[in-house]
């Protein structure tokens, strides 16, 4: 594996380019979960499409003047968080203070880093600002950001931005406004929007939280996945010859409605719960977040530019054997109903819950497969005009939840075409049977095995 070390400059703060409001901005009931009160990071890489272009203005002048014009329009994000009276509610004190900014070099070429581009990318901290204790959020920059140039003149934006203020879209919508503004363009394409109020609760809480019981009886195998030891990552690819494997095998109208999400899940969860051995009688779950911006539409609306929190969890579960027992079809229909119950009125009830400070999901870590979808975020509209964008996404840096967990992410793969990747961490041992078991079901697995 590739390994190098960052010639980083001293961090600086850049504050907006010109004045913004002064004042303090409050959070949802979502932006408020003690569990988001972390730093967590987005990383993106850029293939020069010209060399020595832009010829005159080196790459990270053209960044860190976008970012500062970006922070007139996320002026909130040049603040600071405040802990109200109690410490259960957070603000925004819009005092454009700045955000940190890290220049790097690393003396390697960027496909040396892997062509597709995988999690975990090598020497991943090299590429990374250092925020100290990722849990420490009130009176810190909320935005750290370090731009690395390779050798080839290839490039690594990495935003490493506290969770309170935004999820992995919002991130992406940042990013995307600084990008434009790095391309030339007078202003973002898409506007930002505040509007913190659409996730507050307004009612009493009307249910409970989806709680899933830890099984202290689970076998050793098992309690590995609480833990990094002894595990191992790797990369899957999806393409459209895999999802037409997928596709092929489920019923004309199951076939013809099925998403590319709720393929993938059910393929992953059937091999990774066939990979780790469960007991037939075992329960299963995998969990994953929808997101409120999405086709369903909450009343009112989040408007276009929202950049806060909006993903809510829901679960799927099964007994083992009857998942992997069962039909291919059986296991979509699962991940389709548990996106399915995530309703406005649902949404309506977890803030509910969330206002009484407590979790929205709580399921067993040793027997849920936790993933999200991040394919739609990162893609080719990441486009710096002389730079493309090759691949990028969540980097499995950070506290043992997110190391663990898979993310869905777009990237090209060798011959340029667009891929969703999909990154697995499992002990060694599971992690072959993972793969033979995935190999079949998207290549040589007929309609009546699935």
């Amino acid at each position: 594996m590739t390994t190098f070390t960052a010639r980083r400059s001293k961090p600086e703060l850049v504050v907006p380019a010109r004045a913004t409001p002064c004042e303090v901005k409050s959070l949802s009931d979502v932006d408020n979960q003690q569990d988001l009160r972390l730093y967590v990071t987005i990383v993106e890489f850029f293939r020069r499409r010209v060399p020595g272009v832009p010829e005159q203005t080196a790459a990270s002048s053209i960044i860190k003047a976008a970012l500062a014009e970006a922070l007139v329009y996320y002026y909130p994000v040049a603040g600071r968080l405040r802990e109200l009276p109690g410490g259960d509610k957070l603000v925004v004190d819009c005092t454009a203070e700045g955000v940190v900014f890290v220049e790097a070099h690393a003396d390697v070429r960027l496909v040396e880093l892997g062509v597709p581009l995988e999690p975990p990318y090598p020497c991943v901290d090299e590429l990374l600002c250092d925020v100290g204790d990722v849990r420490a959020v009130v009176g810190k920059p909320l935005l750290y950001l370090q731009m690395t140039e390779f050798r080839c003149g290839g490039l690594a934006i990495a935003l490493t931005m506290c969770h309170s203020i935004v999820d992995a879209f919002g991130k992406v919508q940042l990013l995307r406004c600084i990008i434009d503004l790095a391309r030339g363009q007078e202003v973002p394409t898409i506007l930002p929007s505040w509007e913190r109020h659409l996730l507050m609760s307004s009612t009493e809480a009307t249910s409970e939280s989806y709680q899933v019981d830890n099984d202290a009886t689970s076998p050793p195998a098992h309690a590995q996945l609480v833990t990094l030891e002894g595990m191992v990552t790797r990369s899957f690819l999806f393409g459209p010859r895999e999802i037409s494997v997928l596709r092929g095998a489920l019923p004309e109208h199951l076939a013809r409605s099925a998403t590319l999400f709720e393929l993938i899940t059910a393929a992953l969860w059937r091999c990774r719960t066939a990979a780790l051995e469960y007991a037939p009688d075992e329960r299963v779950f995998v969990a994953f977040v929808t997101n409120a911006r999405g086709s369903w539409k909450r009343n009112p609306p989040l408007p276009a530019g929202f950049y806060g929190n909006a993903l809510f969890g829901t679960v799927a579960e099964a007994a083992a054997g009857e998942l992997c027992g069962g039909s291919f079809a059986d296991a979509v229909k699962l991940v389709r109903d548990a996106k399915l119950r995530v309703t406005d009125e649902h949404v309506r009830s977890v803030l509910d819950i969330m206002a009484r400070g407590k979790r929205e999901v709580e399921v067993a870590m040793n027997r849920t497969f936790i993933l999200s979808d991040i394919t739609r975020c990162g893609d080719v509209s990441l486009d710096l005009g002389w730079a493309e964008r090759v691949g990028g996404g969540v980097p499995m840096a950070g506290d043992i939840i997110t190391r663990l967990s898979s993310v869905y992410m777009s990237c090209k793969d060798v011959n340029g075409e667009e891929r969703i990747m999909v990154p697995i961490v499992l002990p060694e041992h599971a992690m072959g049977i993972f793969a033979s078991q995935l190999a079949v079901a998207t290549k040589e697995l007929a309609r009546s095995s699935l």
